[in-house]
């Protein structure tokens, strides 16, 4: 399922990019990336921010958390319905004028929220209704913000820099949430949503500093009939793009609710409160910020090990699900935060790498469609799951999904790639492992 010797000679189903130099933070010795790095931790922190604000604040209007899940159901279902046509927009225009454009929008609705809440005049349809617009710059922001860094670093530089943006984004995960809730108790709502507004003007002063010149030319698709159908078709006849793609989608709608079990298990299995709930939010987030960092060094991407991480993420929620201690629970969700991250860089970056420059906006729409726009599906399912026979039981479910979808894939990349399962009992050697077809008839 990679390429390699042995067992790793899988012929298509994956993407290998040497690193010309290497390093953690290899990437972010080139200038362009540098200055989107900087911009993107201040205005992740500022959405961290304002997501935990505006749960509170629906909450605080309505008193009902059914409203919440309304709120959050509304800003991702516009990436559901029509994250397609953000990738064939991304395709066929420049990905920097976009991001100009959709992050000073992402901007204003955060001031706009500001404002109404300020002046005491904010209602929950006023929430429900930003929620929505801000989901909707997102179906365009998202694949032209995950293209993007292919002509910031080439593709020498691909995988770290895809590892990078998640560790950004998971640094911001631990600050957000905190100064979140100073703002909240202090200064109130408003201030909160007015900082996250603010903060978009980072990223804006970073994408109007950088030097076009040094930009990785990028193919502009012109506008034609029936972009959208061939994006599908180019997708489904390309083993290498489809099944990472499948493989994200069943673990991002059924095995990434934490949300939910966190929620459950903070409060009805272990009787911790608010607090227990905040301490397992932050050891998810420094598993995954690690599964981030530890990424980052890796040179190669191997869809072995997006078969491999895919199936340990499952085995984990199933084995967390268990725990008869808060202690035992609390130190598997660093790895299961680790390995979730590592499951979506490694699906990220092998698909970006295998994806033709013209069409990768639309293979990136397609691949953040299924990704995060299976959340308004899986959450209501696993939540039905948890509320009905337990949170153990919804937690172990979302596990065994991932599991099986994980172990689906790795067989059916085997397959394309010509492999077989070969079982060798003998002391000294690899007991499972994949190996080709023909080798399995030589040993014969």
């Amino acid at each position: 399922m990679s390429t390699g010797s042995g067992a790793d000679s899988a012929p298509a189903p994956t993407s290998t990019h040497e690193s010309k130099t290497g390093g953690t933070f290899s990437s972010l010795k080139i200038r362009n990336y540098r200055l989107f790095a900087t911009g993107a931790v201040i205005s992740n922190t500022g959405t961290w921010m304002s997501r935990i604000t505006q749960d509170w604040l629906v909450l605080s209007l309505t008193g009902s958390a059914t409203a919440v899940g309304i709120t959050t159901a509304l800003q991702f279902l516009p990436m559901l319905l029509f994250g397609l046509y953000g990738g064939v927009i991304a395709d066929r225009l420049p990905k920097r004028q976009i991001l100009l454009v959709s992050q000073a929008m992402l901007g204003l609705c955060g001031i706009a929220l500001a404002v109404l809440t300020l002046s005491g005049a904010v209602e929950v349809w006023h929430v429900y209704l930003i929620a929505f617009l801000l989901g909707m710059v997102t179906v365009v922001d998202n694949p032209a913000r995950q293209s993007f860094v292919s002509e910031m670093v080439g593709p020498a530089q691909l995988r770290n820099a895809v590892s990078l943006n998640s560790a950004n984004f998971q640094s911001a995960r631990l600050i957000g949430p905190a100064v979140a809730g100073v703002l909240i108790t202090t200064v109130g709502s408003g201030w909160a949503f007015l900082l996250n507004g603010l903060s978009f003007l980072a990223p804006l002063v970073g994408l109007l500093m950088m030097r076009r010149d040094e930009l990785h030319a990028s193919v502009r698709v012109p506008r034609a009939k029936g972009q959208l159908r061939e994006g599908l078709t180019y997708v489904r006849g390309r083993p290498e793009l489809i099944w990472p793609i499948v493989l994200v989608g069943f673990v991002g709608t059924f095995g990434f609710n934490f949300p939910i079990w966190l929620t459950a298990f903070a409060d009805g299995v272990f009787d911790g409160g608010a607090g227990m709930y905040s301490f397992f939010n932050i050891l998810m987030a420094a598993g995954s910020l690690a599964g981030a960092l530890l990424s980052a060094r890796r040179r190669a991407t191997r869809l072995r090990m997006l078969v491999i991480a895919g199936t340990a993420f499952g085995l984990l929620e199933i084995a967390a699900s268990l725990s008869p201690s808060v202690w035992l629970f609390s130190i598997l969700l660093v790895p299961i935060g680790m390995l979730g991250l590592t499951t979506n860089i490694t699906a990220n970056t092998s698909v970006q790498m295998a994806a033709d420059p013209e069409m990768r906006g639309r293979v990136m729409s397609l691949y953040m469609m299924v990704f995060v726009g299976g959340t308004p599906v899986g959450a209501p399912i696993v939540g039905w799951i948890s509320d009905t026979y337990g949170a153990r039981t919804g937690f172990a479910a979302g596990g065994a999904i991932s599991v099986i979808a994980a172990l689906g894939v790795g067989f059916a990349l085997a397959r394309v790639g010509g492999l077989r399962l070969k079982v060798d009992l003998r002391p000294g050697r690899p007991h499972v492992r994949f190996v080709p077809r023909e080798q399995l008839t030589t040993a014969a």
